[in-house]
């Protein structure tokens, strides 16, 4: 394996066995051989991918997709049943929430125990003592059994001796969800600390917005195989709307054909302005016909200066006997922040009716957006929340640079005195 290439992962399989109802003894093996029968059960058919020195891979997919099982088989928990895993370097992992530890040791017992399975030795593990400690927050509970601690404790001890170690590589599944929000946050400013080391991160997590703070790369595991391997925002994007699918299919109780003539619904009768990464959803009762951005001259625009006067044009059609619904929009940057976003209806107050078709505008006297490019989400609810129409990733505008000395997506009316 090439000294820049940390992990290489060849082609692996994985399945295990599914008992109906397995014997645990030698003497009901013989006597009832009927419950030995099994199935057999494919979780990884054939994946394949290199991880570079560095670099931080996030694995992405549904429950059941075999992130886990393929996290496990880097750390040699497992053994593919095909195909080769080839690992350079100390490993440090965060598979399972205590797994090492002892319930019956106190937290420092076992800070020695876990630093020794991942291979220090005691010196180098009284010279980190302090720093693990001070970084789990643990220092009132150190001394205490560790089956006195919240399950967040352990999470807050494990974290803290695995990224201590000094690894080559750190794998981490999951685990970061137990904590509290104010230490999910220190634990990822220092995720990419030991990545700008050098250490080489996998980490699998449901967490879309962690993952794009840390990771370089993702890949989305579907079926056993890899679906899409490529940049983060890209890769999340077609995974979320893959699961925004499912969902519309079970919520829609539709077939799966008719599913696929919803998502065919023409967005080029929109506007000839959309963009190539425009997704549609939703039952389309009520749908748009026309989606455009037009200037203070009502000339249609998708470039504009902070403090410009945009004008959100929205027609519609519906097929239900005057509905009434709530039309919403979001101006949102390229990595999912949500910046803006605004409905017609607040809560409490009359949803309109409308006719069979019509038009409606968002009038925005001031663009408050620095400068930058963002898209456009818009959507149709109705009355209970249902998804008539959605469309994600509309349009992308860019507002011109002309603001030097404010930072983030919005500016504020503001004033300094002193």
């Amino acid at each position: 394996m090439e000294r820049e290439c940390a992990i290489r992962v060849e082609h692996i399989a994985k399945h295990f066995k599914v008992y109906a109802d397995k014997a645990a003894m030698l003497k009901e093996r013989v006597l009832f051989a009927s419950r030995n029968q099994y199935e057999i059960r494919e979780i990884i058919k054939d994946v394949s991918f290199q991880v570079p020195r560095g670099q931080a891979l996030g694995l992405i997919g549904k429950n059941g997709c075999g992130k886990s099982t393929i996290l496990k088989m880097l750390t040699r928990i497992l053994k593919p049943n095909a195909g080769n895993v080839m690992v350079q370097g100390r490993v440090s992992s965060l598979i399972e929430l205590g797994a090492g530890f002892h319930p019956d040791m106190s937290g420092r017992e076992n800070i020695y125990i876990n630093a020794t399975i991942f291979g220090l030795k005691r010196e180098e593990i009284d010279s980190r003592l302090s720093d693990i400690i001070s970084f789990s927050e643990l220092e009132e509970f150190i001394d205490n059994p560790v089956r006195t601690y919240s399950s967040g404790m352990y999470m807050r001890l494990a974290f803290a001796v695995a990224i201590n170690v000094n690894a080559d590589i750190l794998l981490i599944d999951e685990i970061l969800a137990v904590g509290d929000a104010g230490f999910q946050k220190k634990c990822f400013q220092r995720l990419r600390q030991i990545k700008e080391q050098g250490t080489t991160i996998v980490i699998v997590s449901h967490a879309m917005e962690q993952l794009y703070g840390i990771c370089d790369r993702l890949i989305w595991i579907e079926g056993g195989i890899v679906q899409e391997d490529g940049l983060p925002k890209q890769v999340a994007m077609h995974y979320l709307d893959f699961m925004e699918d499912e969902r519309l299919r079970k919520f829609m109780t539709k077939s799966r054909e008719q599913c696929q003539d919803v998502r065919r619904h023409s967005l080029l009768e929109l506007t000839d302005r959309i963009h190539p990464d425009a997704r549609r959803d939703g039952s389309q009762e009520v749908y748009f016909t026309e989606i455009s951005l037009l200037n203070q001259d009502w000339q249609e625009c998708q470039n504009f200066d902070t403090g410009d006067k945009v004008i959100l044009k929205m027609a519609y059609r519906t097929k239900r006997v005057h509905p009434a619904v709530n039309f919403n929009m979001d101006f949102v940057k390229d990595n999912w922040q949500y910046c803006y976003g605004c409905c017609y209806a607040k809560p409490g107050d009359e949803l309109p009716v409308l006719d069979e078709s019509g038009e409606i505008f968002l009038v925005i006297d001031a663009l408050m957006l620095l400068p930058g490019k963002y898209f456009l989400d818009v959507g149709i609810n109705g009355p209970a929340g249902e998804l008539y129409d959605n469309v994600r990733n509309f349009m992308q505008i860019t507002v011109r640079e002309y603001v030097h000395d404010e930072f983030g997506p919005c500016t504020f009316t503001h004033h300094w005195q002193r």
